[in-house]
């Protein structure tokens, strides 16, 4: 029997017409059949309010769910050689939620994909005391490997990349859990 655990996935732009709903929606069509998680999704265009009352309840929200996770897995792409503003706010916005827990990344951009954008969060992470795991997923000219229904191209090596990045973040959710839960350290401010 599986370990269950709770996984934030992390939506890592706010642009309108965003890439990132097809990207997202791939996966959570496959996801859900490849890790024993409660999935919950953070986007972070939930910040964009014109209201400070909207605004409110959208870092309420955003803060229980980053609270509650195990494991988190960003969905970003590649903008400028970075990651977004949008997911820079997010990540500075909640400090407390990302200490001891695993962190995997897909990225889509370029001609690299989203991997110089994920190597950058790999150092924010790791200031913040997270894990972030070896596998990742990657998309390079994703609008050309995406087809006009949003499935994949080449979809039987894409799954295999999903699910060797699934088992991974799963080992690492469900053992930093038990870690938290066994050993109790005071946070180094």
């Amino acid at each position: 029997m599986k370990t269950k655990f709770t996984l934030a996935l992390i939506y890592g732009s706010a642009r309108e017409g965003r890439f990132c709903d097809t990207v997202v929606d791939w996966i959570l069509a496959r996801l859900p059949d490849m890790v024993a998680a409660d999935i919950v999704l953070v986007d972070p265009a939930d910040l964009i309010a014109e209201s400070r009352i909207v605004r409110a309840e959208a870092e309420s929200r955003i803060a229980r769910d980053l609270a509650r996770a195990d494991a988190f897995l960003i969905v970003t792409p590649e903008y400028n050689h970075g990651y977004t503003a949008a997911l820079k706010e997010l990540i500075d916005s909640f400090y407390r939620p990302w200490w001891g827990k695993p962190v995997a990344f897909v990225s889509y951009g370029g001609i690299s994909g989203g991997l110089r954008a994920i190597e950058q969060l790999r150092q924010v992470f790791a200031e913040l005391g997270a894990a972030t795991i070896r596998e990742t997923l990657s998309f390079p000219h994703a609008v050309e490997r995406f087809d006009e229904n949003g499935d994949v191209r080449d979809p039987e090596r894409t799954i295999r990349q999903l699910e060797r990045l699934a088992k991974q973040l799963s080992w690492w959710a469900v053992t930093l859990k038990a870690g938290r839960e066994t050993v109790v350290l005071e946070e180094v401010a």
